[in-house]
């Protein structure tokens, strides 16, 4: 694995530790395996939505947990009672149990997900709250008055 010197960003933002959590997080994701597979769509300027291929699997087996900034979506197959009298001439289908972890922004939330068809969407959506919004300084005026 690459090291890279951070250093120089350090000097030039300000607040760059949250930069330095988003690479420490992007190196851990490297290790996390590509099942199942998943597409990330943008919608709209401020609206995403991450599809997953999860076929096999139903609304009761799967978990969506939004904490911080991460997005965890987890899969656990439950056990079926005729598993060991099945025979399988061809087993394409993994019914594996997984976990999926995705890295979200700042101000993005989960508004909601559906499963159809084996695929499972998750919409998203960026909120800024007002308080965060950029608001415009006027000079010469006391910085209550601005606030408005």
């Amino acid at each position: 694995m690459r090291t890279i010197d951070l250093s120089p960003l350090y000097r030039s933002f300000i607040g760059s530790d949250r930069l330095a959590s988003l690479v420490d997080a992007a190196s851990r994701s490297e290790s996390q395996s590509t099942y199942p597979p998943y597409n990330v769509e943008l919608l709209g300027d401020d609206k995403y939505r991450i599809s997953m291929a999860i076929a096999g699997f139903s609304s009761d087996e799967v978990e969506i947990v939004a904490q911080d900034n991460t997005l965890t979506v987890s899969g656990k197959k439950a056990q079926q009672e005729n598993a060991a009298e099945r025979k399988f001439l061809h087993k394409g289908l993994s019914e594996r149990s997984f976990e999926r972890k995705f890295q979200l922004g700042d101000h993005v939330k989960v508004t909601g997900a559906d499963l159809q068809h084996g695929l499972l969407h998750i919409e998203l959506a960026r909120v800024v709250p007002e308080a965060k919004k950029p608001r415009r300084v006027e000079i010469g005026k006391p910085a209550s008055d601005s606030a408005e």
